[in-house]
């Protein structure tokens, strides 16, 4: 019978705690940047938000992964 791999266990936590403030800051950073429409920074703003939001993404999705692979392989 195997047993789940906790050192891999706790890895993928860690992805998906670091993954939770980016999942809150992103959609704030891009609300914040549509409210501002007409300030000149408008696309850096919004490419950051965007890039914020895009690595929330991924880190969960790494997260969830890593978290299935300690207890299944």
């Amino acid at each position: 019978m195997k047993h789940t791999n906790k050192e891999v266990l706790y890895k993928g936590l860690k992805y998906l705690a670091a993954a939770l403030p980016l999942s809150l800051i992103g959609p704030t950073v891009l609300y914040s940047a549509f409210k501002n429409q007409d300030h000149p920074l408008f696309w850096v703003v919004i490419s950051i938000g965007f890039l914020v939001l895009l690595s929330a993404i991924f880190l969960m999705f790494k997260g969830i992964l890593t978290i299935v692979k300690s207890m299944f392989d």
